[in-house]
C-alpha cells in the first residue's frame, strides 16, 4: 500500500508552482520534502480465523475507529464494503461540522478538503479455507515499492 498518494507540490519543488492552485501552493521554495512517500512497514503474523485486512489513508481513521471499521466490515456484505466505510467516516465528518451528509456530499469536491480529507479504502478478505495446505509450499511473492515488480520474498 502507498503512502501519501498525491500531494506531489509537498515532495517536490516543481510541483508547486501553476497549474497548481494558489491557496494550496507554498509561500516559499523548498529544498527538502515537507512530505515523504517512504512507506511504513509492519510484520503481523495472520491466523486461520483472521478474515480480513482493513488498508485506509488517515482520512478514514479521523472519523472511524478501529472497531468501527471493523464491525461495518464484518457486518455487511463484500460486494461495496470498501464504499460503506466511505461513507461512513463522510457521516461522522458531516456531523463533526453539524451538517447533513447528503448537505456535505453537495459540495464541491475542490472545497470539500476543508471538510474532510481523502479517503482511500481496499478490504483484502482472507478466504484461508480456499487455500489448500500444499499450496503454502510454495515461494513467497513480494510487491516493493508499488513498481508492480514481483520477485521472492528475499530480494
Amino acid at each position: 500500500i502507498s503512502r501519501s498518494i498525491g500531494d506531489a507540490y509537498l515532495k517536490k519543488v516543481e510541483f508547486n508552482r501553476e497549474p497548481l492552485l494558489p491557496k494550496f501552493r507554498l509561500p516559499e521554495p523548498f529544498h527538502k520534502p515537507i512530505l515523504l512517500a517512504e512507506p511504513t512497514v509492519s510484520v503481523q503474523r495472520l491466523y486461520p480465523e483472521d478474515q480480513f485486512l482493513i488498508f485506509a489513508s488517515d482520512g478514514l481513521w479521523e472519523h472511524l475507529s478501529n472497531q468501527e471499521a471493523v464491525d461495518i466490515v464484518h457486518n455487511c456484505p463484500r460486494n461495496g464494503v470498501a464504499r460503506k466505510l466511505v461513507k461512513a467516516a463522510l457521516h461522522e465528518a458531516a456531523k463533526k461540522r453539524e451538517m447533513r451528509y447528503s448537505d456535505l456530499k453537495k459540495i464541491d469536491r475542490g472545497v470539500r478538503r476543508h471538510f474532510h480529507d481523502d479517503i482511500t479504502v481496499i478490504i483484502l478478505f482472507l478466504d484461508s479455507y480456499l487455500i489448500s495446505r500444499s499450496s503454502w509450499d510454495g515461494p513467497l511473492i513480494s510487491v516493493r515499492g508499488g513498481a508492480g515488480i514481483c520477485g521472492s520474498a528475499n530480494t
